[in-house]
């Protein structure tokens, strides 16, 4: 019956997607939903993005191991990250009136610039995506009782994922985000209800937790421990930033408030009820203390995060199972299609396209999206395959190579009108390079090599914006002013430069 209706809810979220699909007139519609989407969607795109595998099975039992102290990059650093962005950089994203991230790079710069940065934002997403399809091989392993390998769950996942987001892009990914929100919700919230009446009540579970130490926040007052914790929250808080999925779902919106308010709220809202896998947790913890001792103790197999779904198999009823599978296949399968969408979509645009000639109809860049996000999906289905990391570590690593590359450029180029074109490429190069060097010398050094990257980037850029200018001219420095300035109602800035 479980496995029915899993198939079942496969089915209909398939079925949703199609249905949106037929909305896809133009490159538009396919990767920002023509600019249309209402308040209540947009939050649950941008909810239903951030709210994925990780954040079920790695972030809980993750708390489980090293308390809120260990969760520090997400769900604190991924939920300031979009408080920082409705806060600092919506309006100015959805005043450009650009359908990718990568585009402000050469609009603000150049094409060297934007093809830099489109490849070092694309190949990020390798990890993250990943994350969700080993989370879907899980799932499928779970539920047949083995029958269905990790290796062929993950296929079978990734099919299932890229079926519908191949055909409808990005109204897809909002039709079935709304539906997959309302499941989330639902199936977790009457989960932790159900498993806390098993434990003994919800306040013998926070006492749990408090007893064990796994409230414990701040770290200890030593160099090493404080600039890791900074350094955790961040790589996610900042490096998320300029990412093309936050972008996507600011732009989605039908105008600049809705912009602000979807994703504040969104992320708000991601915050507070990423705690409610982790209470789960605790509550397994106490429901059933030998297995989780047994699966945390797996420190090479990545078992730790099997506990949840290995909780509600052992010691809830069937209808149980169908709504915390559902919840679960719901927060994957949001994740999955929007991270694969996003760097379709940048690479697409801000790489193929500046090295074919920037000459692409519009049905031709549609064929183009849809080739190149079948090319992705079997990319990331492969490294999936062969990665040994767990979902927590797939993701926080993502968000590495976006600090140290594309970041800066996108802060000061957006903010300082002497940021240079030589300055931003500068940037690029001295803070990928100064990380992967930190990387392979001294992985382990007091200072992360993200964090070492990133200040020399810092620097790099600075540098390289005030010198003489050498090469790339000066830029477009008015983009800072236009996006600054609220465009008359009704109307939206094209910068065409």
């Amino acid at each position: 019956m479980l496995v029915t209706a899993v198939l079942i809810y496969l089915a209909v979220t398939v079925a949703i997607g199609l249905y949106a699909s037929r909305r896809v007139q133009n490159t538009t519609d396919f990767l920002v939903a023509g600019r249309s989407l209402p308040l209540y969607m947009n939050i649950a795109t941008v909810f239903a993005t951030w709210f994925g595998a990780e954040t079920v099975l790695a972030v809980s039992s993750t708390f489980l191991k090293d308390g809120l102290g260990g969760v520090v990059a997400d769900p604190f650093g991924a939920s300031f990250c979009l408080i920082f962005v409705a806060l600092f950089f919506a309006r100015r994203f959805y005043r450009l009136n650009l359908l990718t991230i990568g585009d402000f790079y050469r609009k603000r710069f150049n094409k060297t610039v934007e093809i830099g940065a489109a490849l070092a934002i694309a190949l990020s997403y390798l990890g993250w995506t990943s994350a969700q399809m080993v989370a879907l091989g899980i799932v499928f392993n779970v539920l047949s009782k083995g029958a269905i390998s990790l290796e062929h769950g993950i296929m079978l996942g990734g099919a299932v994922v890229l079926i519908y987001t191949m055909f409808g892009g990005m109204w897809s990914v909002a039709f079935t985000d709304l539906f997959q929100v309302v499941i989330i919700i639902c199936g977790l919230l009457y989960i932790a209800f159900l498993v806390s009446g098993l434990a003994g009540g919800a306040d013998k579970v926070i006492a749990a937790a408090t007893s064990e130490g796994k409230t414990d926040f701040w770290p200890a007052l030593n160099a090493r421990d404080v600039i890791a914790f900074v350094a955790a929250w961040a790589t996610m808080a900042l490096g998320s930033i300029a990412q093309q999925d936050v972008f996507q779902r600011v732009t989605s919106a039908k105008d600049e408030d809705t912009a602000v308010r979807g994703t504040m709220i969104g992320g708000v809202f991601y915050f507070f009820f990423a705690f409610v896998p982790m209470f789960i947790a605790v509550s397994a913890f106490l429901i059933d203390p030998a297995m989780v001792k047994e699966l945390l103790g797996d420190e090479e197999g990545n078992k730790h995060q099997l506990i949840l779904p290995t909780l509600i198999l052992n010691h809830t009823p069937i209808y149980a199972q169908i709504l915390f599978f559902g919840a679960l296949l719901s927060a994957i399968l949001s994740t999955a299609s929007g991270t694969l969408l996003a760097p379709t979509a940048v690479f697409t645009e801000n790489f193929i396209k500046p090295l074919a000639g920037g000459r692409m109809g519009d049905k031709q860049m549609l064929l183009t999206l849809r080739i190149v996000l079948v090319t992705f999906a079997l990319g990331v289905m492969l490294f999936a395959l062969n990665s040994e990391s767990s979902m927590y570590e797939m993701v926080q690593n993502a968000y590495k190579v976006v600090l140290v590359t594309a970041f800066c450029p996108l802060v000061f180029g957006m903010f300082w009108t002497k940021c240079k074109p030589q300055g931003a490429v500068l940037a690029m190069v001295i803070g990928l390079a100064t990380w992967l060097a930190a990387e392979a010398m001294a992985p382990e050094a007091l200072i992360p090599p993200q964090f070492v990257g990133f200040g020399c980037a810092i620097v790099a850029i600075i540098i390289g914006s005030l010198m003489p200018t050498v090469f790339g001219g000066h830029g477009h420095p008015h983009l800072v002013e236009l996006a600054s300035k609220r465009p008359p109602e009704g109307q939206h800035f094209h910068p065409n430069v």
